[in-house]
Parts: structure tokens; sequence; C-alpha cells
């Protein structure tokens, strides 16, 4: 019998691209697993890779990995992925630290391109430096795959934000008709940390969360939805809904949803340091804060995008483009909702614990409504392979 963790990894990083005319040694971004590929495999796409372009320090291909931030649960997980990756494909892998920083990273793409690496993978938050971070891989003819934030002339891995958003939202609102009833919708607050910085892309998760979120609590009161910055970070997001919290009633529902599980988990600090716990319900994003939301009975579910697997994709991903072979200009997670009812299907580390309460079921027909509006936006121009066909 086929173990059930293989079986679901099998559906999970499927990814929303057109199948290529050929595959790259057996990998196909379109029907990949996204189970770590062999050794040998690696050895051989990076073979080709340096038949195609020659190790510029004529010995051996050397990556660059700027890391979002070296020090959260997200960023950790997608380093340790691409270390695993790089080592079993004979890859040497330079690592910096962005420090969710534009100006931090602008530096580290200098130094990139100064010490003349084969190839990049940029994992960087402030869309307003991508193009000049482009520009100085382009000028050395370094080739760049960007994880979540889109650079120009990159190819974009990572999130499906509108679907991912749309998930999490449309989720939350359901688990909240199911704790608090009538009232979720006669007193509840809807609060949503943004990440403002990162631009229309990050946006769309957001925007999906609130249309989510409508579509299976119809006639929610606009001014009852409250959008906070996050920073992306757990401690700027405690002090930005502690700011909100004056603006709840006492004992109204808190409805919590944002960016990432370090921005929920920072805001759910702050509705507790306040007293005010009980009121509170909360889905995360990246189920990379597990430990959270087993302890946190209030943080009832994620949405995975799996940052273990990411190099998984990320070094044969690299290393297809550095064959000169053709590679979709967008490849997008596939994702899931986790809970304590179903964690240890997808990490068997876990116990599952009792059950969600109600049968989420995610809104399709609304979803694809909400698709509609987003093809027209100005603000998305150019960024069409990242809007799912569904």
């Amino acid at each position: 019998m086929i173990p059930l963790r293989f079986l679901l990894a099998a559906s999970l990083f499927l990814a929303s691209v057109p199948s290529l005319a050929e595959d790259f040694h057996g990998f196909d971004p379109a029907t990949y697993d996204g189970l770590m590929l062999p050794p040998a495999t690696l050895q051989a796409m990076a073979s080709e890779a340096a038949q195609h372009a020659p190790p510029k320090n004529g010995q051996a291909l050397v990556f660059g990995f700027a890391n979002l931030q070296r020090d959260i649960s997200f960023g950790i997980k997608v380093e340790k992925s691409i270390e695993r990756n790089a080592e079993a494909a004979g890859v040497e892998l330079l690592i910096a630290d962005n420090r969710l920083n534009g100006p931090t990273a602008l530096a580290n793409a200098e130094s990139f391109a100064r010490r003349q690496v084969d190839f990049c993978i940029e994992f960087q938050t402030d869309v307003n430096f991508g193009p000049a971070i482009m520009q100085h891989f382009e000028r050395q003819q370094i080739g760049v795959v960007a994880i979540d934030i889109p650079m120009p002339g990159a190819t974009y891995f990572g999130a499906n934000n509108p679907r991912s958003g749309f998930m999490g939202g449309s989720y939350l609102a359901q688990a909240a008709k199911t704790r608090f009833g009538d009232r979720a919708l006669a007193e509840g607050y809807f609060v949503v940390g943004e990440l403002p910085q990162s631009g229309a892309i990050p946006a769309m998760r957001t925007e999906g969360q609130i249309a989510g979120f409508l579509a299976s609590l119809p006639g929610f009161p606009p001014e009852r939805i409250i959008r906070i910055d996050t920073k992306n970070t757990l401690q700027y997001s405690f002090q930005q809904m502690s700011n909100a919290l004056g603006r709840i009633p006492q004992g109204a529902p808190i409805l919590i949803t944002a960016i990432n599980d370090q921005s929920v988990s920072g805001m759910l600090r702050a509705v507790q340091q306040q007293g005010r716990g009980q009121d509170a319900l909360v889905v995360g994003k990246g189920a990379d804060e597990l430990e959270t939301m087993m302890a946190e009975e209030h943080f009832v579910a994620s949405v995975a995008y799996f940052p273990e697997r990411y190099g998984n994709y990320l070094i044969p991903l690299s290393l297809m483009r550095l064959a000169g072979r053709d590679v979709p200009a967008a490849v997008t997670v596939n994702h899931v909702m986790i809970s304590p009812a179903n964690v240890c299907q997808f990490y068997p580390e876990y116990e599952c614990q009792g059950e969600s309460g109600f049968d989420y079921v995610f809104p399709q027909e609304a979803f694809v409504e909400h698709l509609a509006t987003l093809k027209d936006k100005p603000e998305l121009a150019g960024y069409e392979q990242l809007i799912p066909a569904h």
C-alpha cells in the first residue's frame, strides 16, 4: 500500500502551468509531485546546465540565494530545502539575508552580481526594488527565479495568491458562523493583516481573503472590516492590532486573518494581552507556525504553502533555465487547508486533534466571479499568468 503522505504529496504541488513539450530529466513543472528528486537526477540536471552555461569560476556552478529573512519560520524552511537540493545537485550555494528590507535586498543583489554567481534565487519583499535588483543581474547575464514577489524578467515561483486568499477568508467565515452563530454577522469585526510594500501580487491574497469571507458571510458590513499593515512580522502586527482593538467593542467576535502565520500570531497575541482571547478566531497563511496553531484553540486553521518543499522546485527550475530549456513564466503552489483535525495527514510528526466542527466548502462559483474582477485591474497588467483560470 502506498503511504497516505505520498498520495497527498502528489496532489499538493501540481503547478498551475501548461505542460511543457518535453520534461527536464523527468521534471515537468506542470505534473511534478513536489517530492525531492534523487541526487543522481539533480546531478544530471546540473551537468546539462553546466554544459550549456559553463561555470563562471571554471569549476562548479554557484547559485546565490537571497532569503526573505533568515530567522523567521517560513524563511528557515525555504532555505533548508534549497540547501538540501543544492547539495544533492553538487551546486555551491551562497546565502544572503534580505531582512525584509528593499535596500538590503538591492545590496545583496549587487554583491551576488559582483561575485558573478551563475544563477540567483531571490526572495525579497519590496516590489519597488524589483527593477533595480534585476538590473544588477541583467548586466551580468544572471538568470533569476523570484519567490512570491515577481520581478521583471524573473521566473515566478510561489503562492497562488487569489486562491489561497479566497480559501482562508471563506474558511474563516464558515468557522465564525459555526462558533458564533448569528453574532458573527450581527456583531463581528473582520481584521485583515496586509502587506502593502509588496505590491499588487500579494494584494491579490488580501483581496481574496476579503472576497472569500464575504462569499461565505454575505451582508457583512464593510465598516466592520479593518485593514492593518503587518510589515510581514509578528512584532509590527502585534502593535497594529493593539491599536485596532480600540475600534472593536468589548465582547464582539474578532475574526482575524493576514498575509502569513507570523502576522496572525502577532495579532492573536495582541488580542490575548488585552484579555479578549475568547472573542478571537484566527485563520493563518503558510501553515509554517504549526506549533502555535496546535497550542492555541482559537487558531483554527492555516492555508498550507509547504515552504519545506520549495527547494524541490527551485533548484530544478533554476537548473532548467540555466540549461536553456523552456520554463513557464510562473509556477504556483496548490494550497490546502490545514487544521488540528487533519494536520497529521500532511505533517505526520503532529497528532490530529478533534474535529473542525463543520464541513468546509470552497465557494467555487463565487471564486470564479472574483477572478473575473481581477482581469481588468490596471495594476495587474503584465501579471496575467499569476491569475488562475478557475
